[in-house]
């Protein structure tokens, strides 16, 4: 749990309605400053810590999947080490949707009423990740916080023909220690990636749907953000969990 002095520079909304970006079709919301700079880097150090087999390394970036892989849509029953729940799905759980609505946050509704998985992506200056859907094997809210740097995730939308369209219909500016959740159509209809380039341009208010959310949109104000390494923590809750995966710690113990 983060102690005071970290709790004091996170800025947690009153309610998701207040982070929500307006100008995406669907419920969608950016929390600047969701963790400290102190948790940023006690994160960090955690992640460069773990045993080199979690590391998997992809074409284009490298990851870390906890608690496991899936197999065939279906997630092994295994909690989730501590650093990678508290605070983070603590302080997701603890944002309801509206002042009206206090009792029910994102994941209120999803089969097991929190994140049960959490992918962290490496990205380096020029690396990326094609535009994609996340599938059916999750429920349908995305939480991303990001570690590191600055960076744009574009969002498509697809054509008639079905193939994806040449330019994002929108991008989001996804500052460090923020906190990004996705939901709704926006997750099942559209397609969402980042480029393979070293520095994001034509930044400003125009381009940017979450521009009136950034805690520092003056750093900015140049219009452009070279990019350094960015790590992302991706938060879901896999609908099928096999307890297998219980059985099978407790027989090892």
């Amino acid at each position: 749990m983060a102690d005071s002095n970290s709790a004091q520079l996170t800025r947690l909304p009153a309610s998701l309605e207040d982070v929500k970006i307006t100008s995406l079709p669907s419920s969608t919301y950016y929390i600047a400053n969701f963790i400290s700079e102190d948790e940023e880097r006690a994160l960090l150090q955690k992640i460069a810590n773990a045993p080199k087999p979690k590391w998997r390394q992809l074409t284009k970036r490298r990851l870390q999947t906890w608690p496991s892989d899936l197999s065939k849509d279906t997630l092994l029953e295994s909690p989730l080490p501590v650093w990678l729940t508290m605070p983070i799905i603590d302080r997701i759980l603890s944002c309801p949707l509206s002042q009206t609505n206090a009792d029910c946050n994102v994941f209120t509704e999803s089969p097991h009423k929190a994140p049960n998985h959490v992918l962290i992506n490496e990205y380096l200056p020029g690396q990326g990740i094609s535009p994609h859907k996340d599938g059916a094997a999750y429920y349908p809210v995305v939480c991303t916080v990001s570690l590191g740097s600055s960076l744009c995730l574009g969002l498509y939308g697809s054509n008639d023909d079905g193939t994806i369209e040449g330019e994002p219909r929108w991008r989001i500016l996804q500052e460090p220690r923020s906190l990004l959740i996705t939901t709704g159509d926006l997750y099942t209809n559209y397609l969402h990636g980042i480029e393979e380039i070293t520095e994001d341009v034509n930044l400003n208010s125009d381009s940017i749907a979450n521009w009136h959310l950034l805690s520092s949109p003056e750093k900015f104000v140049r219009g452009q953000s070279s990019r350094q390494t960015r790590t992302s923590l991706t938060y879901r809750d896999v609908l099928k969990v096999s307890k297998l995966g219980s059985k099978l710690a407790l027989f090892k113990r």
